[in-house]
C-alpha cells in the first residue's frame, strides 16, 4: 500500500510540473462484436492511471443498449461473450473529448450501413482530439473514415489483407507493434494495444508512471515499437514464401 500511494503522489507530482493541460476527456467506441480485449485491456492501466490523474472516460455506441462482444457474422458452437454499457451515444456523444480510442474485432467486418456512424463519428471528431488512439483491425475505421491518408499505421497481421483493403492511401507499416504519425497512434492485434496504451501513458505523463503502472499490474511490456513477430508468422513483409507453420496450426478467425 505504502508504494501505490508514493505511486499516486509521484504521478501527480509530474503531472503537475510537466503539462499545465494533459487530456482528461477519454473516449471508447463500442459496437457489436468488438475484441474484448481491444477495450479491457488499454482500460486496465488507465483504469490505475486515472486514481493519481484526473481521467473522465465514456463509453460510446450506436445506442444505450448493452453491447456483447459475441460474434454475429459467423457460426461458433459457443454462446459466449461480454457485454458492456455505454454511457453516449454517437448521436448525443460527451462534450470536449481529448480522446478517441477504438478497438477491433469481428464487428469491423460488419456491412457499412452498419458502421458508418461509428466511422462518421471518428471523422468529425478527430479536428478537435489531443490524440486518436485504435487498437487491432479498429484501425480500418480510421482508414475508412480518411483520417489515416498519408499517414503510417499498423494493425493486426492475422488481417493485414483485409486491413490494406480498407485503406489503400494509407502507408500501411507490415511490421510493427504500434505506429505513432502525428496525433494518431495505431497497434497491432489485440494484445499489443496495451503495450500500446503503456507507450501512450509514458508519452504523455512520463515513463517512469507507465513504468509504476506495468509493476504494479505485474505486466511485462514491449517497448521496442518495432517489435512484431506475428508479421513473421502471418507473412506480412512477403519475405517468406507462406505464413509461418504456427499460423496453419491456427484456427481460421480473423479479426
Amino acid at each position: 500500500m505504502k508504494q501505490f500511494v508514493t505511486f499516486v503522489l509521484a504521478a501527480a507530482a509530474f503531472v503537475h510540473a510537466q503539462d499545465a493541460e494533459p487530456p482528461v476527456n477519454i473516449g471508447y467506441i463500442v459496437f457489436p462484436s468488438f475484441e474484448a480485449l481491444d477495450v479491457f485491456g488499454p482500460l486496465d492501466p488507465l483504469n490505475m492511471l486515472s486514481m493519481s490523474v484526473p481521467l473522465n472516460l465514456s463509453i460510446i455506441a450506436g445506442s444505450l443498449d448493452p453491447v456483447n462482444t459475441r460474434p454475429v457474422s459467423m457460426a461458433t458452437p459457443s454462446f459466449f461473450g461480454e457485454s458492456i454499457v455505454p454511457s453516449h451515444t454517437f448521436a448525443d456523444p460527451p462534450k470536449n473529448l481529448d480522446v478517441l480510442i477504438v478497438p477491433g474485432g469481428l464487428g469491423t467486418r460488419a456491412p457499412i450501413e452498419q458502421l458508418q456512424p461509428a466511422i462518421d463519428f471518428i471523422k468529425t471528431q478527430y479536428p478537435d482530439l489531443k490524440y486518436l488512439i485504435s487498437v487491432c483491425t479498429g484501425a480500418t475505421l480510421l482508414a475508412r473514415a480518411g483520417v489515416l491518408d498519408g499517414r503510417r499505421a499498423t494493425s493486426n497481421k492475422a488481417a493485414w489483407a483485409f486491413v490494406k483493403s480498407t485503406g489503400p492511401n494509407v502507408e500501411w507499416v507490415p511490421q510493427a507493434r504500434w505506429v505513432v504519425d502525428g496525433n494518431i497512434w495505431t497497434t497491432s492485434g489485440v494484445a499489443a494495444g496495451i503495450d500500446g496504451i503503456f507507450a501512450w501513458i509514458g508519452h504523455v505523463w512520463g515513463e517512469d508512471t507507465s513504468l509504476r503502472i506495468a509493476n504494479l499490474i505485474e505486466y511485462e511490456r514491449h517497448t521496442d515499437p518495432s517489435w512484431d513477430p506475428f508479421a513473421i508468422i502471418w507473412n506480412t513483409t512477403g519475405t517468406a514464401s507462406a505464413p509461418a507453420a504456427s499460423a496453419k496450426l491456427l484456427p481460421v478467425i480473423e479479426i
